[in-house]
């Protein structure tokens, strides 16, 4: 029996166990062997060269998003009016076939939108290509989940299910539990709040599903037995996602008012070309970036070429700016002045672990290099050995 099939039957098993407290560890078992398949289903068979059958292309710019969904919804429409790269579309499915890059110059920055083919139900298990496709939204930064707002409802669903199969959790944070393996002492299991969906019992049990017996837990929030379960397997990855209904000229002015009000939704129109400027401004929103212009001493401020930082690339400190410049700048730094929303008064004196916000001009004042002894008459010694033996002799005066 294949994994595909192991997986099918532990998901019928659970679809026949009635949801109760007397079944809970049993359903919770289930769960962590499902986790378990599903890494496997994910790792490359043995004895496969390294080189794959996939289409990743460079990172390049100051952010990645990926366009994901069904086929002939429009992703290829959208990245042509966006970036202006043409990419093949056609009123049959899958007429993107591989990864097609593009950029947006967006706010003095370059996004790169990435085309991908389309998914269709099943993609965790490989079908369509749907591993390759997955594997490349996990690089990016945000996802835009591209959806026809003509179509019902359930395609949203499926394709939330069909990425988090993989390991991808959308618009979710890690949930905070402290897990840590040891070599010796036991399990040792606690919570510094009421747990009502998981119990020591029922983390013993996964855990020893996964032949852990000697480890470390610490529960700072009510979490569930998928956030467990997340936590132990560590290859989770959390992305931020918007869902963009397209199409919205072929329905009522009803329906796209309610897809509107929906969390992390947006509707638009590549037809007739609406509400595109208010998508930018919500990746923009949502991808964090945050411009830095410098300012050299004694001269204006450059506001042609900023330096872009983001919280999911690095950080948003001082100390992240300076390392953006030059790795060996931190060490020669003696203070930051920096001027806009992030200072409490113009300029303020800042250190390395200042915050900086958007469109701040930092200043980086570099220390001077101390002679030994002073300058000019002011030397506390002179050059001269520092015993007299050692000193030269002078010639003896002519009479």
């Amino acid at each position: 029996m294949g994994i595909i099939e192991k997986i099918k039957e532990i998901e019928a098993e659970m679809a026949r166990t009635q949801k109760n407290k007397a079944t809970e560890y049993h359903l919770g078992q289930l769960k962590a062997k499902i986790a378990k398949l599903r890494t496997q289903l994910l790792e490359p068979p043995k004895g496969s060269s390294g080189a794959g059958d996939g289409f990743e292309v460079t990172k390049f710019g100051h952010g990645r998003v990926a366009l994901i969904g069904f086929p002939s919804v429009g992703k290829s429409t959208l990245l042509t009016l966006l970036t202006g790269t043409h990419s093949e579309a056609a009123s049959y499915e899958f007429t993107t076939l591989t990864c097609i890059p593009g950029i947006i110059h967006y706010k003095d920055t370059k996004i790169q939108l990435l085309d991908l083919p389309g998914i269709i139900e099943g993609a965790s298990e490989g079908k369509g290509r749907g591993r390759q496709v997955i594997a490349v939204s996990k690089s990016s930064d945000i996802v835009l989940m591209v959806l026809d707002a003509s179509k019902s409802e359930g395609h949203r669903q499926i394709l939330t299910r069909e990425l988090e199969a993989v390991g991808l959790r959308l618009n979710k944070r890690p949930p905070q539990i402290y897990f840590k393996k040891k070599k010796t002492g036991g399990i040792s299991f606690n919570s510094t709040v009421t747990l009502t969906h998981v119990d020591e019992k029922l983390c013993y049990q996964i855990l020893h599903e996964y032949k852990i017996h000697n480890a470390e837990v610490l529960f700072r929030e009510d979490a569930t037995v998928d956030d467990l379960i997340d936590v132990i397997e560590g290859n989770r990855k959390y992305m931020k996602c918007i869902y963009v209904y397209n199409k919205i000229d072929v329905i009522g002015i009803d329906d796209v008012d309610r897809l509107a009000r929906q969390p992390h939704s947006i509707v638009i129109s590549c037809n007739l070309k609406l509400n595109l400027d208010r998508l930018l401004a919500r990746m923009w929103e949502e991808m964090g970036l945050v411009r830095i212009y410098s300012k050299p001493q004694g001269q204006q401020p450059d506001f042609t070429d900023p330096v872009v930082l983001s919280a999911g690339r690095g950080g948003c400190t001082v100390e992240d700016f300076c390392n953006h410049i030059h790795r060996n700048l931190i060490k020669d730094v003696k203070y930051v002045l920096v001027w806009g929303t992030s200072a409490r008064h113009y300029p303020q004196h800042c250190g390395l672990g200042h915050a900086l916000q958007d469109e701040d001009v930092v200043q980086i004042v570099k220390k001077k290099e101390k002679e030994d002894g002073g300058r000019g008459r002011f030397k506390s010694h002179s050059n001269a050995p520092a015993r007299i033996s050692d000193r030269e002799k002078k010639a003896p005066l002519k009479t």
